[in-house]
């Protein structure tokens, strides 16, 4: 799959002022794929470290804050050297290390010299802690689903793909291609633009195929409500989260406390909202009364 992400990762590892990346999205955007073709692709070898599957990784940066010794330790579980320039260093699920996350400083103003990423599914929950990592010390890319564009050339359409990225300006679409584009765009909208839902559709074109694979990831998002750290929050998690849906298919669209909960408030409720938010599993849409155009003199 192409994504158009990768670029910016490009621009990051040439950058004269690099810092140590964070790369920040929703469970099974594809993050980890993607870090792991950037490092195939551009460098000599990718040192992989998850520290979701294998906690204990994070002993080594309770003991030290210091790169090199840390790159020392992570050099003998990687079972090769860890060179600067040529090894692409990968800390994924950082947010379960918190000190591997603030080591980052340290890898920034230490040893600039070495290609750091960070990546994780709730990284955008931890950010909003600014006592849980680097301020100012590293370089943020934010990842999504993939786009329209991105689902056409997933799926052998690229023709069509070149068509919509020719176009530069408003415009009506030729009758040749609306209809054409029209079905694929549901097609699209059927797999959220979600990765694996994308490739099981590209390959088998099973449609009940790429539910299966959205429902087990929609009971992944549910399950990770019980990292909140606190336990009374659980259930407002999944109060909102069952409400959304029928939120959104209302003609009024705007979100109401009251819908997710009889009696529900705002004070109640805005944590266990905002942690959605951060998770990237929900987006606050400012509601305006007008469109207004302006510009910065």
């Amino acid at each position: 799959m192409q994504r158009t992400v990768m670029s910016k990762l490009d621009q990051w590892r040439v950058s004269p002022n690099r810092k140590p990346l964070l790369l920040k999205g929703t469970r099974q955007v594809g993050k980890t794929w993607l870090l792991r073709e950037f490092g195939r692709t551009n460098y000599d070898d990718v040192a992989y470290f998850n520290f979701d599957e294998n906690p204990e990784y994070s002993q080594f940066f309770e003991r030290s804050k210091s790169p090199d010794r840390i790159i020392r330790n992570l050099a003998v579980l990687n079972g090769r050297p860890i060179r600067p320039e040529t090894t692409l260093l990968i800390f994924d699920e950082i947010q379960a290390a918190p000190n591997a996350l603030g080591s980052l400083k340290y890898f920034c103003e230490e040893a600039p010299q070495y290609h750091v990423v960070g990546a994780g599914s709730l990284l955008g929950v931890t950010v909003a802690k600014p006592a849980a990592f680097p301020v100012s010390k590293v370089d943020f890319i934010n990842m999504y689903p993939m786009s329209f564009t991105e689902f056409l050339l997933a799926t052998g359409d690229a023709d069509l793909a070149a068509h919509l990225q020719q176009t530069e300006s408003l415009e009506p679409v030729p009758d040749a291609f609306h209809s054409l584009l029209s079905e694929k765009l549901r097609l699209y909208y059927v797999t959220g633009g979600m990765p694996e839902a994308v490739q099981v559709w590209a390959q088998s074109g099973d449609v009940s195929a790429v539910d299966r694979v959205l429902t087990s990831l929609v009971e992944a998002y549910e399950r990770d409500f019980s990292k909140h750290p606190d336990a009374h929050t659980f259930p407002k998690l999944t109060r909102i989260w069952e409400s959304l849906p029928a939120q959104l298919a209302r003609e009024n669209k705007k979100f109401t406390y009251s819908a997710v909960h009889k009696g529900a408030r705002a004070r109640e409720y805005e944590d266990a909202l905002q942690w959605l938010i951060g998770a990237g599993l929900a987006w606050r849409v400012q509601r305006t009364r007008s469109p207004v155009s302006f510009r910065y003199i």
